[in-house]
């Protein structure tokens, strides 16, 4: 049997801000998940099982730091809002029990901490631009997963960064001082 592909679904282009790509959201009901940049609409690919496999272990991993034991969450593809014209979804997202809390309310949260996973399909200034929006967004660590290196770049700002592999120790300190292992790890 051959299975015919589905067509994209046709994203509008006249959205100008977050209010409105969700109104457009609630309005047309579809599959898939999607990041809102200045009036773009960016569709995020499914993840792969490899992928799956990176978020599974530091989720597991987080689960055994003090900040879990709070309430606070490492959150999968949760929206994290930048301002009114930008809305990200990081592969993980750390929140506070605080902001969790918040949401309840209606208030739009930003997380201080995204971890990304390299796609294939990302180019360097689609990876730029991410990690921009999250520390205009308040955020003070972005960890950039390069499963294929099987490198970890870790961003104190938007102009700073390390890259981690092998052996290397990688810490989410000061924030999560105890959410730390080593790259070979995750990668084993």
């Amino acid at each position: 049997m051959i299975e015919l592909a589905t067509p994209a679904p046709v994203l509008p282009t006249n959205l100008r801000t977050v209010d409105e790509f969700e109104q457009w959201q609630r309005q047309y009901a579809h599959e898939g998940s999607y990041e809102f940049v200045r009036g773009r609409i960016i569709e995020k690919k499914e993840m792969k099982q490899a992928e799956y496999l990176i978020l599974k272990f530091l989720t597991r991993l987080f689960v055994t730091t003090y900040a879990y034991e709070q309430g606070d969450e490492l959150t999968p593809e949760m929206d994290s809002y930048i301002d009114d014209t930008r809305k990200r979804r990081p592969d993980l997202a750390y929140f506070t029990l605080a902001q969790i809390l918040e949401t309840g309310e209606g208030i739009r949260q930003r997380t201080q901490f995204a971890i990304e996973i390299l796609s294939e399909s990302e180019s360097f200034q689609d990876v730029t631009e991410k990690v921009q929006d999250y520390f205009d967004a308040g955020a003070v660590l972005v960890w950039y997963i390069l499963p294929v290196s099987q490198k970890i770049v870790v961003y104190t700002s938007a102009d700073e960064s390390k890259a981690y592999k092998g052996d290397a120790l990688v810490s989410a300190s000061p924030l999560l001082p105890d959410f730390q292992f080593t790259v070979s790890d995750l990668f084993a």
